[in-house]
């Protein structure tokens, strides 16, 4: 599929069919999440992928896909094929920029200005999310709801926080979001060039 394609047809799904999702599809969408930029080349971002149906049942219901359910919703946590948990490590990022090529003239850690760790995740995220439509899938996101009990169960290390668990599967009819009725912003609104048109902060 060609990217811009696969850009514009990517939205956030929310209900999958039973059918199996390609294990060879599922291992190209991670690899695209493996290589995304990352502050250093720190490569802080890492994934843990779950198939095994009783384990997305338990991540289900610690994200609370109940309540989910009674609002009307989709069981679309429990019922997506592959959770692939979004992980990063901000540890991986000081250690890296404590060596002697990152550090400041007196051997200190620079200061962060921006926590690059979760941009990196955020690129991460958003490679798989495009990758999966190009694999003819769909994909959403969860937030990171009972982050600790699903690392926990996981067996994820403590230096590493969860952000999210992207669900991938093959697509089926589900509830799209009341908030896409809001449309995209028009691009002479979110596009600037040279200078950040109609600013209101006066000129120093």
């Amino acid at each position: 599929m060609e990217f811009y394609e696969a850009v514009r047809r990517r939205r956030m799904v929310r209900n999958y069919a039973e059918a199996p999702v390609d294990p060879g599809a599922v291992d190209r969408i991670v690899d695209a999440g493996r290589r995304t930029p990352s502050a250093g080349f720190s490569q802080g971002v890492a994934f843990v992928v779950v198939t095994d149906s009783e384990l997305r049942s338990q991540i289900a219901d610690l994200a609370n896909e109940p309540a989910y359910v009674a609002m009307g919703l989709d069981p679309w946590i429990s019922r997506a094929p592959v959770h692939i948990v979004l992980c990063v490590s901000e540890e991986a990022y000081h250690r890296r920029y404590q060596e002697t090529d990152k550090t400041n003239e007196d051997g200190s850690e620079i200061e962060w200005p921006v926590p690059y760790w979760w941009v990196d995740a955020g690129a991460a995220m958003q490679n798989m999310l495009v990758a999966a439509v190009a694999e003819d899938l769909a994909a959403g996101f969860l937030g990171a709801h009972a982050a600790p009990e699903i690392g926990a169960m996981l067996g994820v290390p403590d230096e590493y926080a969860i952000v999210g668990i992207i669900t991938i599967g093959h697509p089926a009819p589900d509830r799209r979001s009341g908030s896409l009725q809001r449309g995209w912003r028009d691009q002479a609104t979110v596009v600037h060039r040279d200078r950040w048109t109609g600013r209101t902060r006066p000129a120093s």
